[in-house]
């Protein structure tokens, strides 16, 4: 059955195919629930945190800044990957246009360069208000956390743009089947039947810099907010100062972890379907664990939340239960 796709056009691919989750029929129909559900609450919970941190002044915070940039990173971000993963499990393998392909991995490469960048802006922003809190009005001022944020999207742009026109301008001549249920760098550039030692030298570059750097740039805040919560002086303190920074530690983990997996292992040691997995991870799970531990569990969300939807009594029970 994959023999004929496999064959491709050996003058020059002009298509690409992709595979998407190869699973039995009746699987794919949950997954495609599941999947759907996912894409459409994500989008709507991220479109309200936006709004309601665009409308309430009392979320004009640092944190909050950064955190209605990561939701519309967020939007953007499964808005890429996640259409081609429905239409995999809905109509099976399914055929997308070289530039169409191309235009898919510029924006996957651009949304996660940034989101590195801005998770290690908020990593910056924790350190800041944990280590250096009486500095922190004039170290996290408006000024500064727009330039953070504007660094992190100019600088996935860049990335994007580098990477993008190295991989299209590679030979694509034999196979057009990509085992993966979206364009990716790795499975292009096992097709291309051109050298490809310059490619991947700008893919590991870019890769230092973008995830190492900005890992690094977190786990250095991180070990920082450490060595400042060991030395308060009561638990109390102590458990205030982790709340603040449990939930992006969270997301962080997650994040670096599985992209950390996806990429750091030799490209003739890989397995597609583990592949097909931590992309998952990272393009569908990411983004609902993001939501749910930054706006599911912030109070002051919670607040404007009730304030727009004029829902002025809350019995005590059930915001102790919503804020739990």
């Amino acid at each position: 059955m994959e023999r004929p796709l496999e064959r491709g056009n050996m003058t020059g691919v002009q298509q690409f195919v992709l595979l998407g989750l190869s699973t039995r029929p009746e699987v794919r129909d949950v997954l495609f629930a599941v999947f759907l559900t996912l894409y459409l609450l994500t989008l709507l919970e991220n479109s309200l945190i936006v709004l309601l941190v665009c409308r309430h002044s009392e979320l004009h915070k640092p944190m909050l800044f950064f955190l209605g940039n990561l939701s519309c990173l967020e939007m953007c971000y499964v808005s890429v990957t996640t259409p081609s993963l429905l239409a995999g499990l809905r109509t099976g393998p399914c055929r997308v246009p070289f530039t169409a392909c191309m235009t898919q991995l510029f924006f996957f490469i651009f949304l996660i360069c940034t989101e590195c960048t801005l998770l290690a802006s908020m990593a910056y922003d924790r350190y800041v208000a944990i280590c250096r809190p009486l500095h922190y009005p004039l170290l996290m001022r408006p000024q500064v956390c727009l330039g953070l944020a504007v660094t992190s999207w100019l600088g996935g742009l860049l990335v994007s743009v580098v990477k993008t026109t190295c991989i299209a301008s590679l030979s694509y001549c034999g196979p057009n089947v990509l085992n993966h249920f979206f364009c990716d760098v790795s499975p292009l550039l096992s097709l291309s039947c051109t050298h490809v030692a310059l490619t991947e030298l700008v893919d590991f570059i870019s890769a230092i810099i973008t995830f190492c750097g900005t890992l690094l740039v977190a786990l250095a805040s991180y070990a920082a907010i450490g060595r400042a919560v060991l030395r308060m002086p009561s638990l109390a303190a102590r458990c205030k100062a982790l709340s603040t920074c449990a939930s992006h530690l969270v997301v962080v983990g997650i994040f670096y972890s599985a992209v950390l997996s996806m990429y750091s292992r030799p490209s003739l040691a890989e397995s597609t379907d583990l592949n097909k997995l931590l992309s998952i991870i990272y393009t569908v799970a990411t983004p609902v664990c993001s939501l749910i531990v930054y706006g599911l569990r912030n109070r002051q969300v919670h607040a404007a939340l009730r304030r727009t939807l004029h829902l002025r009594r809350v019995s005590p029970a059930r915001t102790a239960l919503f804020c739990s």
